[in-house]
C-alpha cells in the first residue's frame, strides 16, 4: 500500500493494470505445453511457430524475434490468466537474449493490456524503468520493459485491439470445459 493507503497499481493490481499473461522461457514450447497441461491442468495450449514479428527494436537497434509460441489458459478463482511459453529460435539481440543464455529457460514476463501505451510508458519511465525492446506482431504493437533489477521479469504491454481480445478469448474459452484431450495444438501464421 501507498502512504495514501491507497494500492499502487489501483483496483487494477499492478502498476499497469491487471496481469492478463504469465510468460515464460522454455526450450520446447510444445513439450513444455504437455507438461503445463499434465501438471497444472493448463490449456489447452496454441503453438503459433515462427510468430511473424515486425519493427523490432532492442534497446535502441533494429533487431529481429524469431520466435515459436504456445498459448493456454491457466484456470484460477478469479478467471485465471493466459500462460505463454516460448523460444527464441536464434540469438539476435533481444529481450530474451540479454537475460537468457542459450538453453536457459524461466519467467520472462508479465503481460498488462494497457489504455494507452504512450501513458504506460510515461509511468515506467517515472518508475525509473527502461524499455528493452518494441516490435509488432500483426496490428499490434508490443513493449518490453525492464523490471528485472527490481521484480526479475519484463513486463510485456499492449493496447487492446480486436483481433487480441479476439485471440485472448479463443484461448479462455477453449479452456472452459475442456476435458484435457489434445493439450497441444498448432495454429496457422498470424
Amino acid at each position: 500500500m501507498s502512504s495514501e493507503g491507497t494500492r499502487p497499481g489501483g483496483s487494477g493490481g499492478s502498476m499497469f493494470g491487471p496481469v492478463v499473461q504469465v510468460a515464460y522461457v522454455v526450450d520446447d514450447p510444445r513439450a513444455a505445453a504437455q507438461r503445463w497441461a499434465d501438471r497444472h491442468g493448463a490449456g489447452p495450449f496454441f503453438v503459433r511457430d515462427h510468430i511473424p514479428v515486425t519493427d523490432v527494436i532492442h534497446r535502441g537497434t533494429p533487431s529481429v524475434f524469431d520466435h515459436t509460441s504456445a498459448y493456454g489458459w491457466m484456470p484460477g478463482p478469479h478467471g485465471g490468466c493466459m500462460i505463454e511459453l516460448f523460444v527464441q529460435h536464434d540469438r539476435s539481440p533481444s529481450a530474451v537474449t540479454e537475460r537468457f543464455a542459450e538453453g536457459q529457460v524461466g519467467l520472462h514476463h508479465l503481460a498488462c493490456l494497457v489504455p494507452s501505451l504512450d501513458t504506460a510508458l510515461a509511468r515506467a519511465g517515472e518508475l525509473g524503468l527502461t524499455v528493452a525492446q518494441t516490435a509488432r506482431a500483426g496490428s499490434t504493437t508490443f513493449v518490453f520493459v525492464d523490471d528485472v533489477a527490481t521484480s526479475g521479469h519484463y513486463w510485456e504491454l499492449y493496447e487492446p485491439s480486436p483481433g487480441l481480445l479476439g485471440f485472448y478469448a479463443m484461448v479462455r474459452d477453449a479452456s472452459d470445459g475442456w476435458d484435457g484431450t489434445e493439450p497441444v495444438r498448432t495454429l496457422g501464421g498470424r
